[in-house]
């Protein structure tokens, strides 16, 4: 839900089920755009996806800001909140996503922190799979990795199809081994978006361009191996018309369409 579309949204909304938000750029909103927001709110199901809560950092959790949320999320009856499996800042927020070291220790750090927050929003989260540029002190491979803070952590997963795609690429690995090694059970929801091609073995996690066609064929293997999951269209730059990014988000429906026997039930 990107505020340059608020006022079009209330006016002529787009058929779609449900918007993603980022709390940190609502949650304190007063005025006409807060509003709006109430108004949005009222009409539309809402998930969160946080952007500074830094799960994997080295610095404590910022439990004012989670209590702060949790008002924000029973306020505005918003059922799901997601983060980044990473960190974002020290002393100060760094406003990128750090890869966290593949690692048994960060597994123990992460999940720890992970069950914290579930325990102070009394509900469970999901953390998404990032894209990443280097892994430091790699001791297990990213979808080991992955797993095993799900297990510790007992927490949903936000599958993002884009970045198993670039990391793929980037590293060398078989994204669709990725994809069949994923826990169906823990998918909450997923993201699909573009990327910018820097090189052939190169690329970059953007979220500012069109969807390109490996990846539109990930998501349908992934919907042929799980069954119909949510799945939002992220735009972050370069972002066009409403209209043009609907006509993506018709190819997600009708994929989803095309496997709708396989649609996942509770």
């Amino acid at each position: 839900m990107r505020r340059v579309f608020a006022e079009e949204l209330l006016q002529a909304p787009p058929k779609v089920d449900y918007y993603e938000i980022a709390p940190e750029n609502w949650m304190r909103l007063g005025g006409r755009l807060g509003k709006q927001f109430r108004a949005l709110s009222e009409r539309h199901s809402l998930v969160c996806h946080g952007l500074s809560l830094s799960l994997g950092g080295p610095t404590p959790l910022d439990e004012d800001f989670l209590l702060e949320l949790k008002q924000f999320l029973r306020e505005h009856q918003i059922l799901l909140y997601s983060e980044h499996l990473s960190y974002c800042g020290d002393d100060g927020l760094l406003y990128d996503l750090m890869p966290m070291p593949f690692t048994a220790e960060a597994v123990a750090h992460v999940a720890s922190r992970i069950r914290r927050v579930q325990d102070i929003l009394e509900q469970p989260i999901a953390i998404e799979n990032i894209s990443y540029y280097a892994a430091p002190g790699k001791e297990m491979e990213e979808i080991d990795f992955l797993n095993a803070v799900l297990e510790e952590a007992d927490c949903g997963l936000l599958l993002d199809i884009n970045n198993i795609h670039v990391n793929s690429v980037n590293h060398g690995y078989d994204a669709q081994a990725f994809l069949d090694a994923v826990p169906a059970e823990r998918i909450a929801y997923a993201h699909i978006a573009g990327h910018y091609v820097e090189a052939p073995d190169f690329l970059v996690d953007t979220h500012g361009a069109s969807i390109v066609d490996p990846v539109w064929k990930l998501l349908d293997t992934a919907y042929e191996r799980f069954g119909v999951f949510p799945t939002l269209l992220e735009r972050d730059f370069n972002i066009p018309p409403l209209a043009e990014l609907m006509r993506e988000v018709e190819t997600i429906r009708t994929l989803q369409f095309k496997h709708l026997p396989q649609r996942r039930h509770g």
